[in-house]
């Protein structure tokens, strides 16, 4: 009904010009034949800015040759950008997953071009952002130009992500795989009792936010004596089916969005994608309503899962950087911890291995210099690592110092030790 509307993706890709801005749909919703078309161009075209949080499907950014046609303007630095970002060619934008949308629709950074990949239109000619409605639903709203790959295997999801093919100013049929990740391969005995520990603390009821990586997927392999449960969270993975599967996520006791599980994005297995195919249970929406404090606040016992790189004897918590080293993004984690922390017994959850892979504490007497702050010390309540949990909220500084020295890892206790008597005496 709809092919003879379709071109190719080199077709398509030429309305791209010199100083243009490019909006790339990110996580399992990445575009990469549109990406592609775009970069074989890169000797025809000079200062194009991309902007977009985490990429996958095999795109690569770092390139020698891209160097004078593109700039990457990342929102959320992922492993393919990590280079760029940290280098001439590319930066960080220092910003609230929740706020991103504003961006867009503030015209602070105004979209030329959207890369966009969706679901193939229903009978009414309306396709889906599938697994990635989050900052997507705003950047094609905004475009002046929106691109699409309409790909078969894209889920069709409930929620925000419905576009008429009518606002599809060129479409490209290109059917792929997803990329797929796997949260549960390769714990760590760590890991694995930081999920224990994290899973202790939640309560029958609660609302859940799931951060990125292994950590909450252990959590989640821990929670199957839980009742009533829920999710409201940037992300989803493959942890939750089992536990909706059981029945034990079923969103009864949420206030808002009673009965289905709210997400911005999700990222896991064939598995997961098609668990949420046209499964009005999910609901995948913008990450302005996702993220928004006063939409997370309202849902009981919200509870926030997230991780960090370190975390000073104050409280102070870098999830975002090794030192001036861009190694992700702010991300939604503040968000969270906030939202949670309003919440009526809600619970803001910071939870990290006590150590890096090369044994160096990650609690520590200072961040490292030019380490940004993602969780400011006023925010952060809960702290999770393998050897326990201790609630700061209250705390002086002080008790904050030795209730941190009591979960590092004991090889490295001794020295926190020394720092704490140097600093308090």
């Amino acid at each position: 009904m709809y092919t003879t509307a379709f071109i190719s993706a080199e077709e398509a890709v030429t309305c791209i010009k010199s100083g243009d801005r490019v909006f790339i749909h990110g996580s399992a919703a990445t575009p990469a034949c549109l990406v592609h078309a775009m970069q074989k161009r890169h000797d025809v075209l000079r200062n194009v800015e991309l902007v977009s949080i985490t990429n996958l499907g095999g795109v690569n950014f770092n390139a020698t040759e891209y160097r004078e046609s593109f700039f990457f303007n990342s929102l959320f630095v992922s492993e393919n950008t990590r280079d760029v970002a940290n280098g001439l060619y590319g930066d960080y934008v220092p910003v609230f997953l929740s706020q991103i949308p504003q961006l867009f629709r503030k015209n602070i950074l105004p979209v030329d071009v959207a890369l966009i990949q969706v679901s193939p239109p229903d009978l009414h000619g309306y396709c889906s952002l599938g697994t990635s409605v989050d900052i997507a639903k705003a950047a094609l709203e905004t475009a002046v130009i929106v691109i699409a790959q309409i790909n078969s295997k894209m889920p069709r999801t409930h929620g925000d992500g419905f576009v008429h093919i009518s606002q599809l100013h060129k479409m490209v049929w290109h059917e792929c795989d997803l990329p797929e990740v796997d949260y549960s391969a390769h714990a760590s005995d760590a890991v694995k009792r930081i999920g224990q520990n994290v899973a202790a603390l939640v309560e029958d009821g609660a609302t859940l936010q799931l951060g990125i990586g292994s950590i909450p997927d252990q959590v989640l392999k821990n929670l199957y004596a839980h009742k009533n449960l829920g999710i409201h969270s940037e992300m989803i993975s493959d942890g939750i089916i089992p536990l909706l599967e059981k029945g034990i996520i079923n969103n009864s006791q949420k206030k808002l969005n009673i009965g289905c599980c709210v997400t911005g994005f999700m990222l896991g297995t064939r598995k997961l994608y098609d668990l949420v195919d046209d499964n009005p249970q999910i609901r995948v929406m913008d990450i302005a309503y996702v993220n928004d404090t006063s939409i997370i606040r309202q849902n009981p016992k919200a509870t926030a899962i997230n991780s960090a790189i370190e975390i000073d004897l104050t409280g102070q918590v870098c999830a975002d950087s090794i030192g001036t080293y861009q190694y992700s993004g702010i991300g939604g984690q503040m968000d969270f911890i906030r939202g949670a922390s309003l919440s009526e017994d809600g619970k803001p959850i910071i939870a990290l291995p006590s150590v890096t892979s090369k044994g160096a504490s990650r609690i520590v007497p200072f961040l490292k210099e030019g380490a940004g702050v993602v969780t400011t010390r006023g925010h952060v309540h809960w702290v999770v690592t393998e050897y326990g949990s201790t609630d700061l909220f209250g705390k002086n500084l002080k008790q904050r110092g030795r209730e941190l020295i009591k979960i590092a890892h004991p090889d490295q206790r001794e020295s926190l030790e020394r720092s704490f008597f140097k600093r308090y005496g």
